[in-house]
């Protein structure tokens, strides 16, 4: 990859808040393709619910036929079966809802976790990947929240609350008044509340996301740090953010208590205002007591759905949060979709290109004056940079100081990054003209710093060729001198090699690389300093495949030991983003004073890092 100087990340997580239409949109969108089973979940919740509110009636009459020396079996029968009915019904609607959510959640992280591996390369410089898998993990749980079951317990709690309001209109007017009353004085609080629960839950979200991004910097270079004797502070680092995440968590969970406490209030007072407004209306002869009776138990059951809607008041708002992070990750730039259908599907011979153009054979690369820099702000990586690689095979090399130019060259070339002006030509055809899968599928990468995925030795060796059969992969194997370690590992090409290969050596995870490449008979093999980790003995074998390879595929390389780059069949040196010479070493070292200077140090002057 680019030095780091050349790409800066952007650290800053905070998630501007989304309005609320498009909050809305957003939520409607993760809820439409399952709105039929929200709203079965919600009918019923609503139908066990309002099952409830005949339960006051029945204790009216109940109470009456006591009066009259009635009997009541028949009403004890009914309200035990409505207790029944009601209890059976609700409990299936939110079984309904809770597998809805759970959907909802799956469907959320499928759809994002499918974007997010093909955003764009720069896209993925300004984002942490820990924040990323944070969205991906945490918000998508918080989302359940609020596109279930705060938007049911909404509608059907509104609902619930309508009709108990009607049936207490019935009991007696006066007595509503005074409920409705007491609740909206001591409920008024609530607008007051719910901001600070989106703030306090929008800020621990972001905290959540720091642990990720910095727990996933940790385990990612853990040898380094222990060698840096770094894990006090490492540890220290995500504590903070811990800490954090903790603080607004409480405060999230204090304001979410003075919510759910208003109401207890509201109706606890709102009781005791109508047990002594109602006693003096029964003493009065105003109402019977059977009424006042009724009209308490339906006091009780307007807990429910006023519950429910301050619960579903406090879900939205934590919800809001989460979905605004969301957003913000599903509108960062991707790469068409087809990448993502194509990669690794087939080999670069004879399917590489499908363009009509040459399909096999070695690929031609040129270079017209490329202009790129890897932000706005930034200065060019490359200025005006031209070279041309014919369509004959063999190897050309870049070499030059670290910073000038030169990995970038392969990030273009991969399209990773599109430049600012100019042309990059492959087959005489403008690499934007080009199906990025079939570019990338006529195309083999050897990273700087050669990664091993975490799985078997195989998966490794087959992840841009899953096609590949055994001849072709022990072949490859022995080319480029991995057969030997098959044999002596434990389960051989089915040996687990850890953490982004833990259990390989640097060596052997750029021969694991190299041969990953090869299998993938590219038509274009990109090394980027891809024997750097190699012993003598090793480096020697490796070239000799780079040579053979390079009969038949056209080689880039970017090297900085002279017995690879004097291997090379033209050589371009590159100085600040510029080519300031291309010819062969014998030509270079008498006409190019940098590049002399570089081959009489055996081009360790520009070091191993990245160009």
């Amino acid at each position: 990859m680019p030095a780091q100087q050349e790409k800066p990340a952007d650290t800053d997580t905070k998630t501007p808040k989304l309005p609320a239409r498009e909050t809305w949109r957003a939520l409607y969108a993760h809820i439409r393709p399952r709105r039929g089973a929200i709203v079965l979940g919600g009918l019923l919740t609503l139908v066990g619910s309002v099952t409830g509110l005949i339960q006051p009636l029945a204790a009216k009459e109940l109470v009456d036929r006591l009066g009259e020396g009635q009997g009541i079996g028949d009403v004890l029968v009914l309200l035990t079966l409505l207790v029944v009915a009601g209890t059976v019904i609700e409990a299936f609607g939110a079984y309904v809802l809770e597998r809805t959510a759970e959907s909802v959640v799956l469907a959320a992280r499928r759809q994002l976790v499918a974007r997010l591996v093909r955003l764009r390369m720069p896209a993925v410089d300004r984002v942490q990947p820990g924040d990323l898998m944070s969205r991906v993990t945490a918000d998508t749980t918080l989302l359940r929240q609020v596109t279930t079951n705060a938007l049911v317990s909404a509608v059907a709690g509104s609902l619930t609350l309508l009709a108990t309001l009607v049936m207490m209109a019935f009991l007696d007017p006066v007595l509503l008044a005074v409920t409705v009353g007491v609740t909206v004085v001591i409920g008024s609080g609530l607008g007051f509340v719910y901001p600070r629960i989106a703030r306090a839950t929008e800020r621990a979200q972001a905290a959540v996301g720091e642990i990720s991004s910095t727990l996933e910097r940790t385990f990612g270079a853990l040898r380094t740090v222990k060698a840096s004797g770094a894990e006090a502070r490492e540890a220290a680092a995500v504590d903070e953010a811990a800490r954090r995440a903790w603080r607004h968590g409480v405060r999230a969970a204090k304001w979410q208590s003075v919510a759910y406490t208003s109401t207890g209030v509201a109706i606890q007072v709102s009781f005791l205002v109508v047990l002594g407004v109602g006693g003096a209306r029964v003493a009065s002869g105003t109402i019977p007591v059977s009424t006042l009776v009724a009209f308490l138990l339906a006091l009780f059951y307007l807990t429910d759905p006023i519950s429910r809607l301050v619960e579903a008041g406090s879900d939205y708002q934590e919800g809001t949060a989460a979905v605004a992070r969301i957003s913000e990750a599903e509108r960062l730039e991707t790469e068409p979709e087809e990448t993502a259908a194509g990669s690794g599907a087939g080999t670069g011979t004879g399917t590489g290109t499908g363009t009509g153009d040459a399909a096999s054979g070695p690929a031609s690369v040129a270079f017209e004056d490329v202009t790129f820099r890897y932000r706005p702000e930034l200065p060019p990586v490359h200025r005006e940079v031209s070279f041309a690689v014919p369509g004959e095979g063999g190897m050309t090399a870049f070499v030059g100081p670290s910073g000038a130019g030169k990995t970038t060259v392969f990030g273009l070339i991969e399209r990773f990054y599109e430049q600012e002006a100019g042309r990059i030509l492959l087959d005489g055809r403008d690499l934007r003209e080009w199906p990025l899968d079939r570019l990338r599928a006529a195309i083999g990468y050897v990273e700087q710093d050669a990664p091993v995925l975490a799985g078997t030795l195989r998966e490794n060796l087959l992840f841009a060729a899953p096609d590949a059969g055994e001849e072709e992969l022990r072949e490859t194997l022995v080319r480029t001198r991995l057969a030997a370690l098959v044999d002596r590992l434990p389960d051989g090409l089915e040996t687990v090699v850890g953490h982004r290969g833990s259990k390989l050596s640097g060596g052997e995870r750029q021969r694991v690389a190299i041969a990953r490449a090869l299998l993938r008979r590219p038509r274009l093999l990109l090394l980027d300093e891809a024997t750097s980790q190699l012993d003598a003995a090793n480096e020697r074998a490796l070239r000799e495949v780079v040579a053979e390879a390079a009969r038949t595929t056209t080689v880039l390389v970017v090297a900085h030991r002279l017995s690879t780059v004097t291997l090379a069949d033209r050589i371009v040196v590159m100085e600040a983003g510029r080519v300031r010479a291309v010819g062969t070493h014998e030509e270079l070292v008498a006409a190019d004073p940098l590049y002399g200077e570089l081959a009489a140090t055996q081009l360790l002057a520009s070091g191993p890092g990245p160009g």
